[in-house]
């Protein structure tokens, strides 16, 4: 049924939750997983405040989310080879403010073609979830194809 299933990973517990579930569906359904990471570039831009060394505040802070990153990306894709399978990962970045992580997600979910999507899932409600938002309920909005949200266990 499913073939290809990506898989968005961050670093909460309900991502590790919601990365078992993938490797154990990927093994039932003999899927390709690919494992996803966005870096939000944009959001940085925001919280500088010195004129004088924001260009170089900035460009160093956005290495380092990438490069955490990269590492993210290699410490999932370890966990998912130990479980016998061989993934594909992909980190993705948003420039601009009117950018998602959400969208960024639904889009190299498009571009890959995937069949399904795995995110955990906080479940927050309340004032928590308007302040904090979330990315797994804008995922399941704007994604046109299935989204199984994990929470934690």
């Amino acid at each position: 049924m499913y073939k290809h299933i990506l898989m968005a990973v961050d670093r909460s517990d309900t991502s590790n939750q919601a990365l078992e579930e993938a490797i154990n569906l990927a093994k039932d359904q003999q899927a390709v997983l690919r494992l996803v990471h966005v870096v939000d570039d944009a959001a940085v831009s925001l919280m500088m405040e010195t004129p004088d060394q924001v260009p170089y505040l900035i460009a160093d802070y956005q290495k380092a989310l990438r490069e955490g990153g990269q590492q993210l990306l290699s410490t999932c894709a370890a966990r998912v080879r130990e479980a016998g399978l061989e993934p594909e990962t992909k980190m993705r970045t948003i420039e601009t403010l009117d950018q998602h992580i959400y969208d960024a997600v639904a889009d190299e979910a498009k571009r890959w073609p995937a069949d399904l999507i795995v995110i955990g899932t906080h479940g927050r409600r309340g004032l928590r979830r308007l302040m904090l938002g979330s990315v797994a309920e804008g995922l399941a909005r704007v994604a046109t194809l299935p989204v199984l949200l994990v929470h934690k266990a």
